[in-house]
């Protein structure tokens, strides 16, 4: 009987261990490779911090292992890979990464769309354009994750710009869709890898980059090799989101979605304050670049074409056509509230 006992008890505890084997597997680290738009200088502000601590906290149950531009998939590839599951995540805007939906040309800098920082996030949570951004990337099997705001665009050349008519002819690194905006100016939009700009305007292939502020500009190493900065932004803040493929994240336990959230948030006010701190002051105290000024009475006239622009998106589809009026009518109401949301 004594040994029957034992025998029970050492089958019970053997039985309780072979049940507990699943739950010890199923805890193992759910590893993501997230691949940002960013090169290492700029990622170390723009998302490298907000991956860090998400990694701390997570206590070993997730890890996120962050690429930088180009490094697993060029960017133009971001979205493919995303989608096929090479990649888990993705930290871009919807233009850069060649994203086949209706809202893709609203990423990045769409002419005009924002005057501050904080438009983005109050359009998104606020005035339904997150809701669009999550139907339509829901339809490509991918999860719109949360959309913040950058820095503003503008010119970082090597030549004085002071008037219209010397963009003429620049050949200039920009957007897709700002790109396409700013050729009816006599712009030559050129495409390069990221991490090759900076050679690319020594060596004279490039006459100027409008993809930031002038916060990128000193951080990544542009204002070293510009000599003018022009005041004339064609928006007040780039539009950038994090994603991720809808399987890898619909796998991942309510608590570390609810992790990933709040990181994404901590990532957009960390960009909020680091860029609208950093372009007043490198404008005021920055020794590397002279500011130039295209006059508001002719600047008025790239105002002017982002409204025909607008209309001629808007008559692409009736997805755009419901963005577009979105655009419309919040910053009209930001015209009516007036100061602090619009000097006009």
């Amino acid at each position: 009987m004594t040994n029957r006992r034992q025998f029970l008890k050492t089958a019970g505890i053997a039985g309780a261990a072979t049940l507990a084997a699943p739950a010890v597997h199923s805890q193992s680290v759910i590893k993501w490779r997230m691949q940002t738009y960013a090169g290492p200088a700029l990622a170390e502000h723009v998302v490298k911090p907000a991956i860090d601590s998400f990694n701390k906290v997570a206590e070993g149950q997730m890890e996120i292992e962050l690429y930088y531009a180009d490094q697993l998939v060029p960017t133009g590839e971001l979205f493919r890979a995303m989608q096929r599951g090479t990649i888990d995540a993705v930290q871009s805007d919807d233009d850069s990464m060649a994203s086949p939906t209706e809202v893709t040309v609203f990423g990045g800098y769409f002419p005009f769309a924002s005057r501050y920082s904080l438009d983005v996030p109050v359009l998104f949570n606020q005035w339904g354009l997150g809701e669009i951004w999550d139907e339509e990337y829901s339809k490509v099997g991918v999860k719109h994750l949360s959309a913040g705001a950058w820095d503003p665009c503008h010119f970082a050349t090597k030549d004085p710009i002071n008037s219209l008519e010397d963009l003429k002819g620049k050949r200039v690194f920009t957007f897709p869709t700002a790109g396409r905006f700013l050729s009816q100016f006599g712009v030559v939009p050129v495409t390069l890898p990221w991490e090759d700009i900076e050679v690319a305007v020594q060596t004279g292939e490039l006459d100027g980059i409008a993809w930031s502020g002038i916060t990128e500009d000193y951080t990544v190493g542009w204002a070293d090799v510009t000599n003018y900065f022009l005041t004339n932004n064609i928006s007040g803040a780039w539009c950038g989101s994090f994603f991720a493929n809808m399987d890898r994240y619909e796998e991942l336990p309510e608590h570390l979605k609810e992790l990933l959230k709040l990181t994404m948030d901590s990532s957009h006010y960390y960009r909020q304050h680091w860029y609208w701190g950093g372009e007043a002051k490198l404008r005021t105290e920055g020794t590397k670049m002279e500011l130039t000024t295209i006059p508001d009475e002719e600047w008025a006239q790239v105002e002017s074409a982002a409204k025909v622009f607008w209309d001629e998106i808007a008559a692409e589809s009736e997805t755009k056509a419901k963005i577009v009026q979105i655009l419309k009518d919040y910053n009209a109401s930001m015209e009516k509230a007036g100061r602090p949301y619009r000097y006009s």
